[in-house]
């Protein structure tokens, strides 16, 4: 089997005579067990035609954002969406700038707009163009995006010009496409659990104790370990976000209920609790709802069982790597190494929540990865989906690095 088998690639053909190299690039793909869905822009229909694109891909070509048939069938957040890569071939100087600047004036750049996967773009276009001061500083902004790039070559152009701006051979892209799905199969073989969400624990049928844990940053984790080829099982509590594609999922509500579900998920290799598990529990769950009789009731509450520290124990089962939140609201460093050492996890994600609503629910973090081998810590800030990403980028040095060996000796 190829790299490409099962995966799925959203081929965008903009403007330009290298738009036929596409073709060819299909065919690669299809041949090497890959999917291909295409988006043709109006500029990319002057070189090569939705005819030949659709006979080639066997699948429907996408031209117009306003479709009424495509929106019902195949809306551009679909589209967007259900890829494992978008490619844009060629990337024309316009499409580029577009972009850049956010754009989503048709269908191309709407779904490049709405896009969660990655992005490849293959330039190509005249040498002057290329080097233009407003290219070069399209092309940096999108490198700081993270947008993958090949190409473009030294050669000679359909124009008749000399110089930088051919866009890379159908075989390159090809080999570039398949370099991105065999490096984000980094953690292939391996096994890991994630815990993510807050827990609910009954007071009586009606209330609990809980807290404002979204489980965003926790299934993002499970989504990015999954796109690196780990087997991933997600126990996530009460939450109202999709259960990541391709992962596990079991849903719980309580700390007793997520800690059996992780004990029976052992041996893994990978832990990770993100989950917000509640520190207590009540000791009497009351069998009808506690009404209103003038006093406060009184509460007696049970400590839950922890979690982190029954699956940071020493023992077979044990996980080569285990990984805690710590989410404080002061002395964030200082509370973190602390946590991570009374729990005895090998590494703890710490960020600062005293501003609840800044973190609880938003799709951004602030967060801080401290290693029990290591002094100081790594820094990270963005969306949750890209903390994940570089948390499981992480991971996978560490365990491929002779890091996890060290550390267990």
């Amino acid at each position: 089997m190829g790299a490409l088998n099962g995966k799925s690639v959203l081929l965008i053909i903009s403007g330009g005579i290298a738009a036929y190299k596409a073709l060819e690039l299909i065919r690669l793909i299809r041949r090497d067990g890959g999917k291909v869905r295409c988006i043709l822009t109006d500029g990319g229909a002057q070189f090569v035609t939705a005819l030949s694109v659709a006979s080639l891909s066997n699948e429907p070509v996408y031209t117009d954002l306003f479709s009424l048939k495509d929106e019902a069938e195949m809306g551009h957040i679909r589209l967007s969406r259900e890829a494992d890569l978008v490619v844009v071939v060629p990337a024309s100087a316009d499409i580029i700038a577009k972009m850049a600047a956010g754009m989503a004036n048709d269908l191309a750049t709407t779904t490049l707009l709405a896009t969660d996967k990655k992005v490849m773009i293959a330039p190509a276009m005249n040498p002057m163009m290329w080097e233009h001061l407003a290219t070069q500083a399209n092309i940096a902004t999108l490198q700081q995006r993270g947008v993958l790039q090949i190409g473009p070559a030294p050669g000679d152009m359909a124009c008749g010009e000399t110089g930088m701006g051919r866009m890379a051979e159908a075989e390159d892209i090809f080999a570039a496409i398949s370099d991105f799905f065999l490096q984000n199969r980094k953690l292939a073989g391996l096994r890991a659990l994630v815990t993510s969400g807050p827990t609910f624990e009954p007071l009586d049928p009606v209330r609990f104790i809980g807290n404002r844990s979204s489980g965003k940053q926790g299934h993002a984790i499970a989504e990015a370990l999954c796109a690196r080829g780990a087997e991933v099982t997600l126990v996530t509590g009460p939450v109202n976000i999709p259960d990541p594609a391709g992962v596990n999922v079991i849903h719980v509500e309580t700390a007793a209920q997520m800690l059996a579900v992780c004990q029976k998920q052992l041996p893994v290799d990978i832990f990770v609790g993100a989950a917000a598990v509640s520190d207590w529990a009540a000791a009497d769950v009351a069998e009808k709802k506690i009404k209103k009789s003038g006093a406060p009731p009184s509460l007696k509450l049970k400590e839950n069982p922890d979690i982190l520290a029954t699956l940071s124990k020493p023992g077979k089962k044990r996980p080569q790597l285990v990984i805690g939140f710590a989410a404080e609201t002061g002395d964030l460093l200082k509370n973190a190494r602390a946590k991570m050492k009374s729990k005895g996890c090998d590494w703890i994600i710490a960020n600062e929540v005293a501003g609840a609503k800044k973190i609880f629910g938003s799709d951004e973090n602030h967060v801080y990865l401290l290693e029990n081998q290591k002094q100081g810590e790594l820094q990270w800030q963005g969306t949750k989906r890209h903390i994940a990403g570089l948390l499981a980028d992480h991971i996978a040095l560490w365990l491929t690095s002779g890091a996890s060996s060290r550390a267990a000796e």
